[in-house]
Formats: C-alpha cells, sequence, structure tokens
C-alpha cells in the first residue's frame, strides 16, 4: 500500500511528448479507501457465513479482489519516476532512499498490530511462539509453515507487497538501457513478464507442508504489472494517444472491471471458500485481477488534466479514508475478531450487516489513531532527517 506523494513536473516538454499528468492524482487516495473497505468488506462475508450464500455470497466472497487494486496501485506509484526517467522527466529515487521510506511507510504501524494481536487477543497470544513471533514481525508469513494467525491472515497480501518493494529496484536495473527513444519496448516487456507469470501456478515448487508458491509474489505479478504498464502510458508519447484515448474513457473501463469482476466471482477464478483452485483457475483469477486493477485505475489516471474533478473518489471523505487506509487494512480484522465476543454475535451464523456496521465504526477510529500517532509522525520523522542529511552535504563549488 503506497502513498501518492506530489512531485514537480517539467515547466514544458517536447513537442513529441505528452507532459505527464500530476504525479498527486487525487482520486487514487479515494480508491485505495475503496479498497481496504472491500478488504474489510469480504472478511466480514466470510466470518459471519454471508460468503456462503447462493449468488450474492460469491460476490461479496470475491471483493478480495480488492488486493489486486492495491497491488495495481503499488505498481503505478512505485514504477512511475522509473518509466518517467526512462523519457527525460523525472529522476528516479536512489534505492537507499526508495527502500528507507517504503520501510518507514509500512513496518512502524505494522509492528504496534503485530505486537498488539499476539500480546492482547486471546485466540492469537495462545498459540504465538516464538516462530510465529518472528515470522509475522519479518513479514514472512507465507513462507513459514502455520504463522498465519488470528487477527493477522490478511498479512499474506502485506508480505507479497513487500516482497515487491524489495525487488523492484532489480525491474528497474534490468530495463535500465530502455531509456530515450529504446524506451518504447519497455511496455512490451512488462505485458510479457507478466504474461510469462501466470503460468507459475504450473511449476511445481518444493514448499513445505501448509506453504502453497501460489500465495509467493511471482504468481501476483500480473497485479502489480497493471499499475506498472500505466506508470509507462502515463509518461508516453502522443502516438499512444489513441490508447490514453480508450483507456481515460471511464464508462467504458468501468464496464469492463464490472464484467471482469463478475466474471472472478464464478468458478471460472476459484472455488468459493477457502478450497485451493486448481491451476487454470488460477491462472483465470491472476488474469482477471490484472483487469480489475487496470481498467479501475485507467481513467483515473490517464483522464484529461482538464476534466473536472471525480465527484466521489476527491471528495473529502474519500480522500480521508484513503488517508487511514493503511490503518483500516492492517487492523480491521483483529477488530472484527473482537466484535462478536463484545456484541455477543456468534461466528458464520449471519448478523452480516449488523457486524459490517460495527466493524466500520471501530476500525475508523482506530485507523485514524494508527495515522496520526504512528504512520505520519514517522514519515514526517524521515522526511527531516533526509532534507537535514541534503542540507549537510558538500554542494559542488560554482
Amino acid at each position: 500500500m503506497t502513498a501518492t506523494l506530489p512531485t514537480t513536473a517539467p515547466a514544458t516538454a517536447p513537442a513529441t511528448e505528452r507532459v505527464r499528468p500530476r504525479a498527486f492524482v487525487p482520486a487514487l487516495e479515494g480508491m485505495r479507501g475503496m479498497a481496504a473497505l472491500g478488504v474489510l468488506l469480504t472478511h466480514v462475508a466470510f466470518q459471519t457465513g454471508a460468503s456462503g450464500s447462493p449468488v450474492i455470497g460469491r460476490v461479496w466472497g470475491r471483493f478480495d479482489m480488492a488486493v489486486a487494486v492495491f497491488f495495481a496501485l503499488s505498481g503505478f506509484l512505485l514504477w512511475r519516476p522509473h518509466a518517467a526517467a526512462a523519457r527525460g522527466l523525472d529522476t528516479a529515487p536512489p534505492t537507499g532512499y526508495y527502500l528507507r521510506h517504503r520501510a518507514a511507510r509500512i513496518l512502524p504501524a505494522y509492528w504496534v498490530v503485530v505486537c498488539v494481536v499476539l500480546v492482547l487477543l486471546p485466540s492469537a497470544a495462545g498459540t504465538a511462539g516464538l516462530r510465529v513471533w518472528v515470522s509475522n514481525l519479518a513479514l514472512l508469513q507465507v513462507f513459514v509453515p502455520l504463522t498465519l494467525t488470528d487477527g493477522l491472515t490478511q498479512m499474506w497480501s502485506l508480505s507479497v507487497e513487500v516482497a515487491f518493494y524489495l525487488v523492484l529496484p532489480l525491474f528497474a536495473f534490468a530495463l535500465v538501457r530502455l531509456r530515450g527513444p529504446a524506451a518504447r519496448r519497455r511496455i512490451p516487456v512488462l505485458l510479457a513478464v507478466a504474461l510469462i507469470s501466470l503460468g507459475w501456478n504450473f511449476i511445481p515448487v518444493p514448499t513445505p507442508d501448509a506453504i502453497h508458491a501460489d500465495n509467493w509474489l511471482p504468481g501476483y505479478l500480473p497485479w502489480f504489472a497493471a499499475g506498472m504498464l500505466l506508470a509507462e502510458l502515463a509518461d508516453h508519447s502522443l502516438r499512444l494517444s489513441r490508447w490514453w484515448k480508450v483507456a481515460g474513457n471511464q464508462p467504458l473501463m468501468w464496464t469492463v472491471a464490472t464484467v471482469a469482476f463478475l466474471l472472478a466471482a464464478t468458478d471460472l477464478a476459484g472455488p468459493a471458500g477457502l478450497t485451493r483452485a486448481e491451476p487454470w483457475q488460477y491462472v483465470v483469477k491472476m488474469g482477471l485481477g490484472a483487469i480489475i486493477g487496470f481498467t479501475l485505475l485507467a481513467p483515473l489516471v490517464l483522464r484529461d488534466p482538464a476534466a473536472r474533478p471525480h465527484r466521489w473518489l476527491e471528495s473529502p471523505v474519500a480522500a480521508t479514508l484513503g488517508r487511514w487506509s493503511y490503518g483500516i487494512f492492517i487492523w480491521h480484522l483483529a477488530l472484527l475478531t473482537i466484535v462478536f465476543p463484545v456484541f455477543g454475535i456468534l461466528p458464520f451464523s449471519g448478523d452480516f450487516g449488523y457486524v459490517l456496521v460495527l466493524t466500520i465504526a471501530i476500525t475508523l477510529p482506530v485507523a485514524a489513531a494508527s495515522y496520526a500517532l504512528v504512520e505520519e509522525p514517522v514519515r514526517r520523522w524521515v522526511r527531516k532527517r533526509d532534507r537535514v542529511k541534503r542540507d549537510q552535504e558538500p554542494q559542488p563549488a560554482p
């Protein structure tokens, strides 16, 4: 999960280049907030038994595709400086700076949640041995058997995302020669990587019991690649303007996203519940998730900068949810777990709407506190530290 950070666009650009949109895209903040609520919704549906209902239950369960939106957002926002640098429009951040700011964004608030859950949540604390502690603190849950514990099971996706953070500089290095006129080849290369990674689940990767390689980064690369492709398109030349027109058409793109989502709610993308999908179903799910991520974000990223603001996604409410989205994601499952005993509700016994409202009502203030007391202070401190360090560096002689 990534914050959209403002950067200064070049004042002018060659006539053959389209001036890239603002690096800060307000609607993306709102979309991130909606994705966080989508993840919350699908977990409430599962734990109340609503996901087992005919037809609509499959829809509630498939809101796990919100993870595809998160991954596409990360792909777009983190790859964009590299796409812009390849065309001489910006400079990519140094690897040390990038990793330091990723760690500051993700780890402090996450560590707070892990400690609170493993100490105070009875169903998790009772089984929290050293292996569980180390695996969760180090975000290694998808590699170490039986370490996804109550209140923290959603963190598998954060483990995958952090793996992407670590691999992204290697991707950038691999494509470093595709700059200037050769930058047009970057899109075909990324498409090829995404297509090849769709076959990951067919590879017999040896794993320990209770560990599945389809939960590792290679299997989810198509979802990240959807955002990376958008980053490349956002900085491409006018020769691709026809693709801008199509991909920036919100009614068209969001219709495609809706169709892909509904198809994902069928057996094409795997059976309902926790039953493991067949390899071909896994391929379909990854492909549909990439389509959903791309088509939901494309109209926000590629639309005409002069267009009117998005009425809902750029509203103050949506922007606030976007700021709190990381807190919503990391806290909601632990809070959902305690909603049942506190309000005398039996898990898997219904009351979907009631539990959903209660969980949102409790999660939002906790997420707001996480943002105000942990996330933002740490980010401010890191930014201040970088400014001081930069100011102390010797300046070249005039």
